[in-house]
């Protein structure tokens, strides 16, 4: 195996930047990597192999080399962003197989910093669930074949976990970056509203979506989220003075029920804090009764309104049809309300004049099997969804930055999380604070069989 597989992105760039290094003998060696490990674990729905290979040149002959900030890394991209000259399939087999015309904007400032795309990554057919099967495979976790990867964005996570690329791309309409952060052992952050160009969909899922980074390092994460936010400023991470954090286990819905270890690893984050002099108490946030409700409505609706060029498609799976039904029954009943967002971010002001940050678990359960959810019921893969990943959501809906940290090892082999909140604008206290959880409470930065 390549010496270059493993390694952070911030030390390949380096020493591609400094010559030690071609872009070509890492991209190689990762791609060398993905042949041996992705047919287990189907974080790819496309390699570019022959094409990477031929744009790591391209890096390589740049005569701007040395100052690019990714110079030679390469990254995975979830397949339902636009990469040109390939298929965005979103999933589905429902969807157009013809070449894109021109990268996301995402893509575009990754490329144009020096990553090379080494391929597209899977995920649940129009990224509605988070667990990443679809009619392009089922992806597993590295930790535990057994278990899915998350999702919407299991793809990018498994293969940043098993080493096959040392980040990704993921996007986050309801927790699908920081859900797979979680299963997968990784360090992933939904930046705020505006800060990452979303241009996901139809609306972004009614402003609910952000791109965003998954990776092994919070270093990492913050040079991948300063170029596709195109701000320096939040590559450099700092650690934040003395802060105020509350840290709460309540679930943002009535009825879901906390894992005992997850809880237990919100606590003993909240101590780790304050050995290192943040002040530190508990105390839940005001969720109020109506927000999940408006989270329901629009992981309905706005699924629906992705389906409805694919509705006379008979490759659209049959729960992707329920879900979008019930989407359209559902606004019916509940409409979306435009100030949904002010009237959530209102409710949750008192808490955040309190305190400068929240801890809380970013899952309610462990990772559920790896199966084809999508050839199930719709009503078990909604039950499952709201059962194990309701925690996510609320943050998606007032606009906040949420990130999550990997917060040691359960007791039956998978990594645990908690999930760090803050008022909007504040990114870089959200990496500041996670890059201080880092040095204190090491993470393996790969899945132990990977």
């Amino acid at each position: 195996m390549s010496e270059w597989v493993g390694r952070s992105a911030t030390e390949i760039a380096a020493a591609v930047r400094a010559g030690e290094v071609t872009a070509q003998e890492v991209v190689r060696g990762h791609l060398g990597r993905i042949a041996a490990v992705d047919g287990e674990l189907s974080a790819f729905v496309r390699v570019r192999g022959e094409a990477a290979l031929r744009e790591a040149g391209d890096i390589d002959a740049r005569a701007d080399r040395a100052d690019l900030p990714l110079a030679g890394v390469p990254v995975a991209i979830k397949d339902n962003v636009p990469v040109a000259g390939e298929p965005m399939r979103i999933g589905s087999a429902a969807t157009p197989d013809g070449p894109q015309e021109k990268d996301h904007s995402v893509v575009a400032r990754l490329r144009a910093a020096g990553a090379v795309v080494v391929g597209l990554t899977n995920l649940p057919e129009l990224a509605i669930y988070p667990f990443s099967d679809s009619v392009y495979g089922i992806t597993r976790n590295p930790w535990n074949r057994a278990r899915t990867a998350g999702g919407s964005s299991g793809g990018s996570a498994a293969a940043v976990a098993s080493g096959m690329v040392p980040i990704g791309h993921g996007n986050d309409g309801a927790g699908s970056i920081r859900i797979p952060a979680a299963n997968c052992g990784l360090f992933g952050i939904k930046p705020g509203t505006g800060v990452v160009p979303a241009e996901l969909g139809g609306d972004d899922w009614a402003g609910m979506s952000e791109n965003g980074p998954l990776t092994t390092t919070v270093a990492d994460a913050a040079l991948m989220l300063a170029v596709m936010a195109g701000d320096d400023s939040l590559a450099a991470v700092t650690a934040p003075e003395r802060l105020r954090v509350a840290i709460s286990a309540k679930a943002p819905a009535a009825g879901v029920v906390i894992n005992r270890d997850f809880a237990g690893a919100v606590r003993a984050t909240g101590k780790a804090l304050a050995g290192l002099g943040h002040t530190v108490a508990h105390d839940d946030p005001p969720y109020p009764v109506w927000a999940a409700t408006a989270v329901t409505a629009r992981w309905l609706a706005c699924p629906a309104a992705d389906a409805e060029p694919y509705l006379s498609d008979p490759r659209l799976e049959t729960r992707t049809r329920r879900h979008a039904a019930a989407g359209r029954r559902f606004a019916r009943v509940r409409p979306l309300r435009d100030d949904d967002r002010e009237r959530l971010c209102r409710a949750l002001a008192p808490f955040f004049e309190r305190h400068d940050v929240l801890v809380m678990p970013t899952l309610a359960q462990p990772a559920p099997p790896a199966r084809r959810w999508g050839e199930g019921s719709w009503l078990h893969s909604v039950v499952t969804s709201l059962r194990y990943a309701p925690m996510t959501a609320a943050w998606n809906l007032a606009g906040y930055p949420a990130a999550s940290v990997p917060a040691g090892v359960s007791p039956q082999g998978l990594p645990m999380a908690v999930q760090l909140v803050a008022t909007p604008g504040n990114e870089s206290l959200l990496l500041g604070l996670a890059a201080q959880l880092e040095r204190e409470r090491p993470w393996p930065r790969h899945a132990p069989r990977a």
